[in-house]
């Protein structure tokens, strides 16, 4: 998920920087409008924790019938998991890659690319949201 809008500040030796502070990145991140208003059809709550996640793998995954949903929810499922990983992982924070890409940075140094397993989780379901946290966060 490129994010255009961040902007590009470049240091002197051509390094991106980012736009913001980490909790401006965090808060915006987090909005996931698509999945959390899919989520809430299907009166499942996100409250950003672990759980959520085990609820949304529960979902009877009606958005794979739409092309043009089906990659703005799979991003929104990453960024989910991603702002879950980070409310709830010690060191957890998110980078912004100089091509605008999102990423998780845990305090190991591991970059874990939750965009990308989000949208193979809308695609497919597998692997799931739920798994995946238990694997970021036990790292």
């Amino acid at each position: 998920m490129h994010l255009p809008f961040l902007g590009h500040r470049h240091h002197k030796s051509g390094d991106a920087a980012l736009p913001a502070d980490p909790e401006s990145i965090a808060a915006l991140l987090s909005e996931c409008e698509l999945l959390r208003s899919q989520a809430a059809q299907a009166d499942v709550g996100l409250d950003d924790t672990p759980a959520s996640l085990e609820a949304l793998d529960q979902l009877v995954p009606r958005w794979r019938d739409d092309a043009e949903t089906l990659p703005w929810l799979g991003n929104d499922a990453g960024l989910y998991l991603g702002t879950v990983v980070v409310r709830t992982v010690p060191g957890a924070t998110w980078e912004i890659r100089s091509d605008g890409e999102p990423v998780l940075r845990l305090a190991s140094g591991r970059e874990v690319e939750v965009v990308d397993a989000g949208r193979a989780w809308a695609a497919s379901g597998v692997p799931e949201l739920s798994q995946l946290y238990a694997e970021i966060a036990e790292t």
